[in-house]
C-alpha cells in the first residue's frame, strides 16, 4: 500500500486528487496539508467527501511528510512548487506535480511563457510530462512527474493524430477552446465571479496564452517541420468540462478513412480515449458534459469539403482527464499496476 501526500489539498484539484485516491485500493491517503485550513476536517471544504475520511489538514512540513508518505502530489498554484519540488525530491518522496512548473523542458520558454526565470532548470529535463498516452515509459521511472495543463491536454490529444500522420498544413493550425469556470481554481476574481460569469461566453486571453508553450513542446515532437499554435480559450457557463475545437488544413483531400486511420493508429488500445462520431443520437460528436467525472478524453472529426477545412473535437474533464485524473494514472504507472486502477467510472447522464 503505496502512502501518500496532497500539499494544497484545498482546491479544486486537491479535492479531485482527494475523491479519487480515497477510493484507490492501492494507496492510502495519510497526509493533507493547508497553512489557512490547518487543523480542519477535510470534508469542511470538500463536503463530498464526508463519510469518507476523518483526515484533517495539517501544516506542510517536509519531515513529517518524509516519515508518512511515500509519495506526494503538489496541487499548488503556478510557481509555488519550483522551489519546493527540489526539497521534497531530496528527502526521498517521489512527487507528481499538478502545476506548470516542470512541464516545459527549455527553460528560456518559462521566461516567455510564464514571465519569470527557472530556479531549478536542472530538474526539467528529469520530469516526466505526465500524458501516460505518450510518454508511458517514462513516466513508469520517473520521480517527478510534471501533469500537463487542462487546456494543454484538450489540444495535444486532438492535434497529435493529425501531426504524426502528416495530414496537415503546419503552418495553419487554430485551437478554439470553451472551458468551465472550475479551470480558473477555487479563488475567484471580478472575472470568474458568477454574476459576470454566468450567461455569457467570453474570449481571455486570446493571444500568447502560456499552455501554448506546452502544446508546441509536444506536438513538435511528432512533426517533420515546425509548428505553431493559434490558441484562444473562451469562458462559459458550465462548471466542468473542456471542448477543444482545433481548425486545420488538409495537405491533400482527405476522406473519414484516413481520419479514422490517423485515430486509430495514435491510440491503440488507449484505456482513455473515445472516439465519438456517430451520425444519429443527441450527442454525435465529443462533448465535455459526456465526459464530466471521467478520466476519458472524446475525439471526433469532421471534413468541410467547401473551404477544404478539418475539424478535430477533444472534450475532457478538465478537473479529471485535465488534471487530477491524469495524475492517478500516471501514479499507477509509477506503483506498476493497472494504469485504470481507481479510475474506472462512468459518467452521469442526464448531467
Amino acid at each position: 500500500m503505496m502512502r501518500i501526500g496532497i500539499i494544497g489539498g484545498t482546491g479544486y484539484v486537491g479535492g479531485e486528487l482527494l475523491r479519487l485516491l480515497l477510493l484507490h485500493p492501492e494507496v492510502e491517503v495519510t497526509t493533507v496539508t493547508s497553512r489557512q485550513s490547518a487543523g480542519e476536517y477535510v470534508f469542511n471544504t470538500h463536503p463530498n467527501l464526508r463519510g469518507l475520511t476523518q483526515l484533517k489538514f495539517v501544516p506542510m512540513d517536509i519531515a513529517e511528510l518524509q516519515k508518512s508518505c511515500d509519495l506526494v502530489f503538489t496541487a499548488t498554484p503556478h510557481g509555488g512548487s519550483v522551489n519546493l519540488v527540489p526539497k521534497l525530491l531530496d528527502a526521498g518522496l517521489k512527487v507528481i506535480d499538478m502545476s506548470a512548473d516542470f512541464r516545459l523542458k527549455n527553460p528560456a520558454d518559462y521566461e516567455v511563457w510564464y514571465g519569470w526565470k527557472h530556479a531549478h532548470p536542472e530538474l526539467l529535463k528529469e520530469a516526466a510530462y505526465g500524458m501516460p498516452e505518450f510518454h508511458r515509459e517514462e513516466i513508469k521511472k520517473a520521480r517527478l512527474i510534471a501533469c500537463p495543463g487542462c487546456m494543454a491536454s484538450a489540444a495535444i490529444f486532438a492535434l497529435v493524430p493529425l501531426i504524426k500522420s502528416g495530414l496537415i498544413d503546419p503552418k495553419h493550425v487554430v485551437v478554439d477552446l470553451k472551458v468551465g469556470s472550475s479551470g480558473g481554481g477555487s479563488k475567484s476574481t471580478p472575472a470568474s465571479h458568477h454574476p459576470e460569469r454566468f450567461g455569457g461566453v467570453r474570449p481571455y486571453k486570446v493571444v500568447m496564452h502560456r499552455h501554448i508553450g506546452e502544446v508546441e513542446q509536444e506536438v513538435n515532437a511528432f512533426a517533420s517541420e515546425p509548428i505553431s499554435v493559434a490558441f484562444t480559450p473562451h469562458a462559459v457557463n458550465m462548471v466542468r468540462g473542456i471542448l477543444a475545437t482545433v481548425h486545420a488544413f488538409p495537405k491533400q483531400p482527405l476522406a473519414a478513412k484516413d481520419l479514422w486511420k490517423a485515430l486509430r493508429s495514435t491510440y491503440p488500445d488507449e484505456p482513455f480515449i473515445r472516439f465519438v462520431k456517430y451520425p444519429k443520437g443527441i450527442y454525435q460528436l465529443p462533448d465535455p458534459k459526456v465526459t464530466q467525472g471521467t478520466n476519458y478524453c472524446d475525439l471526433g472529426f469532421e471534413i468541410d469539403p467547401h473551404t477544404n477545412h478539418l475539424l478535430m473535437f477533444s472534450a475532457i474533464d478538465n478537473m479529471v482527464k485535465g488534471a487530477s485524473g491524469q495524475g492517478v494514472q500516471c501514479l499507477n504507472l509509477m506503483m506498476g499496476i493497472d494504469e485504470t486502477t481507481g479510475l474506472k467510472s462512468a459518467g452521469f447522464h442526464p448531467m
